[in-house]
């Protein structure tokens, strides 16, 4: 049986604009590659209620789960979470739970906080939905079937897929292995790394040039990835062959750049 599928949706016009800088793809693509769901599409998308509605109801229907990043927090342009219910065609509401739990945690503080309408609308999801739970703030993210929204801060981000990732319906885990050699190009190297692919089509068969200040000279890194390890190993020993062929020092692992 095939593995399940996953898209991410960075949604910002931070992003795009280039102010921020995104730091969730890299840490939801490795962690769901070892739960074994694979990342097989990115988008990043701007703050705009027909993007954000047309691109939730493509890709929802194309992949097993789709992830979303940004949007949901107390300010005008955190739009995301009434898109989703617009998506799915169910009303915005308080959500019952995620409502009492912050109008009691703001009455808590000292001096009491303000459970304003800002704050209201972190507290305010799409019908039907499934809560998400967030160790770092109080604010909880939500899915609705196979979409699961989440904070863009990255800090929260991590806590709510922590808090989501045991109930993902996933597959067999994603291992990989890596060889690099200084000296090596891509150039040179081609043709038998084609070969190897083609002895090993179940697997991605990836090529990384990399760059060292001078007088050092970089390489090239070579990486299999798949669901069997046992192919993988194989693989990653033909590749070793391969790099020392074209008269590298093969190194398993990564190198180190910096």
């Amino acid at each position: 049986m095939p593995n399940p599928t996953a898209c991410i949706l960075i949604i910002g016009n931070e992003v795009l604009s280039g102010r921020t800088r995104d730091a969730n793809i890299q840490f939801l693509a490795t962690e769901l590659g070892a739960l074994g769901i694979p990342v097989r599409e990115v988008r990043i998308i701007p703050d705009d209620p027909l993007t954000i509605i047309g691109t939730v109801n493509a890709v929802r229907r194309i992949y097993t789960h789709v992830f979303t990043t940004g949007g949901i927090g107390p300010t005008h342009d955190d739009i995301t979470s009434e898109c989703i219910a617009r998506a799915f065609s169910v009303p915005w509401e308080p959500h019952p739970v995620a409502w009492q739990r912050m109008a009691d945690y703001y009455a808590k503080q000292t001096p009491p906080g303000d459970f304003n309408e800002a704050r209201q609308r972190m507290a305010t999801m799409p019908r039907g939905c499934v809560l998400i739970e967030n160790e770092a703030t109080i604010a909880p993210g939500f899915s609705v079937e196979n979409v699961h929204v989440m904070a863009g801060v990255p800090r929260i981000m991590q806590s709510m897929f922590r808090a989501l990732a045991p109930r993902l319906e996933r597959g067999q885990a994603i291992v990989s292995a890596t060889v690099h050699a200084d000296g090596v190009f891509e150039g040179g190297i081609a043709a038998a790394l084609t070969g190897v692919q083609l002895a090993h089509p179940n697997l991605d068969i990836g090529s990384y040039p990399y760059f060292r200040p001078l007088p050092v000279r970089g390489g090239v890194a070579l990486v299999a990835k798949g669901t069997d390890a046992d192919d993988v190993a194989r693989a990653a020993d033909e590749i070793e062959a391969l790099l020392i062929d074209a008269g590298g020092v093969a190194v398993r692992g990564e190198p180190v750049t910096d």
